[in-house]
């Protein structure tokens, strides 16, 4: 199948360093190419893929300081896309709603992974007008705001099996990675370390947009021994910092899409200590890769408990169920119901993996 992947652009694929939305789209790149799959990664010039890369701007937006409008080069970045559409068999967007207007007026198989949250206010109209859009979702829990829209299915993250390794976490500390919001908790976690008697290393970027929060909330609970901020870090040091880490706090404020850390955590052994908001209930396994709970209390009790988690069992779980590969097949199996024109929205209740058994059953018989 000749494919397209159309990133964003304030990252590299895969990302230096910070970077969700387009490492994802990295690991199912490759997956993709590995399978034999004509691929086409339209991205920033320093991305780093087997397939076709189609540069749309010198560098990721976001370490370019030249950039100032980030949208001019999204806008450009649709314009090439559409030039070359009829050199693919589909054409997977992950940057939100950005082309619908596109997509609409063009004869394309075309398809978009939300990656980010729905219960903003402004989205409702949007969605209503374009409700027609095919749009896959990362949890079932992202979809609660817009049920109506037309779902082809959830797939949730995966990463390669190999990337990371599963680690003994010898390290005695706790975990915190990714970024510094108020919707993150990292208030939190600082204040479930603490309590539990543990260090916290905090691996985390800050948003210019939460400079502020950065500065007045966040940053006078770092001093002292018991905190360590590293800073912002990449692939490979994700591997060491995370399996050295007796679990991962994901103690977050708000209706998380996924969380790409919960499973990059698992893949290492390490176990995730979360609140329950968004997905986290359809990651996280109650005692068996993780404890879910509900406020300071329960985190500092299961911290005390994290000994029950077996390392072992939590990197089963995530070859179970969150790599690569099996991203990669669901994928596919989107893609091949879009190419036959079957756009009609799929339920949570049949799932991409119910409908695939159903598509393999139908055609045996």
């Amino acid at each position: 199948m000749r494919i397209a992947q159309v990133a964003p652009l304030y990252e590299s694929v895969p990302p230096t360093k910070y970077g969700g939305t387009e490492r994802v789209v990295s690991w199912l790149t490759e997956e993709l190419v590995g399978r034999g799959h004509e691929v086409t990664l339209f991205a920033s010039g320093d991305s780093m893929t087997t397939a076709t890369l189609f540069p749309v701007c010198r560098q990721a937006l976001r370490l370019d300081p030249h950039s100032i409008d980030r949208l001019a080069a999204h806008v450009l970045q649709l314009e090439y896309v559409f030039q070359e559409k009829n050199n693919f068999d589909l054409i997977h967007f992950h940057c939100d709603y950005l082309h619908f207007p596109l997509s609409r007026r063009e004869n394309i198989s075309q398809v978009t992974t939300l990656h980010g949250r729905l219960d903003l206010p402004d989205l409702p109209p949007l969605y209503r007008m374009y409700k027609d859009m095919p749009v896959i979702s990362i949890s079932d829990a992202q979809r609660s705001p817009l049920p109506w829209v037309n779902w082809q299915g959830t797939v949730h993250h995966g990463l390669p099996e190999k990337q990371y390794s599963l680690s003994q976490g010898k390290g005695g500390y706790l975990a915190f990675l990714g970024r510094i919001s108020p919707e993150k908790g990292l208030d939190q976690a600082v204040e479930i370390a603490k309590r539990a008697g543990m260090p916290l290393k905090v691996a985390a970027k800050v948003d210019r947009a939460d400079l502020d929060y950065y500065e007045s909330r966040i940053k006078p609970l770092l001093k002292g021994p018991e905190v360590e901020y590293i800073g912002e870090i990449g692939y490979p040091e994700k591997n060491e910092f995370l399996g050295n880490a007796a679990a991962l706090l994901f103690p977050i404020q708000w209706p998380e899409p996924f969380g790409l850390v919960m499973i990059e955590a698992m893949a290492c052994g390490t176990p995730v200590i979360a609140y329950p908001c968004g997905s986290v209930p359809e990651v996280i396994e109650d005692g068996v890769n993780g404890f879910i709970v509900t406020d300071i209390s329960e985190a500092v009790n299961a911290v005390s408990n994290i000994e029950q988690i077996e390392r072992t069992k939590c990197r089963r779980r995530f070859e179970q169920r969150f790599t690569a590969a099996r991203m990669a097949e669901e994928y596919l199996a989107l893609y091949s119901r879009l190419v036959k024109g079957q756009t009609a929205p799929l339920t949570v209740s049949d799932g991409v993996l119910s409908w695939m058994k159903l598509e393999s059953s139908s055609s045996t018989t």
